[in-house]
């Protein structure tokens, strides 16, 4: 009966072994973003080549 008053979307705590993989996830997801940010930031600096030295204002 004492299981009535449980919450089931309640967060439970989280063993050391999911806390690791929960951490190499976390990496996993910084990288792939950073790479993506880095890679966008490159292609925009390529297409624009010269022309930001050129512009006139």
């Amino acid at each position: 009966m004492s299981d009535d008053n449980v919450d089931p979307h309640a967060p439970r705590a989280l063993t050391p072994e999911e806390k690791k993989q929960q951490k190499r996830r976390n990496m996993a997801v910084a990288l792939a973003l950073g790479a993506f940010i880095l890679t966008v930031f490159l292609v925009t600096i390529m297409r624009l080549g010269g022309a930001v030295v050129d512009r006139s204002f």
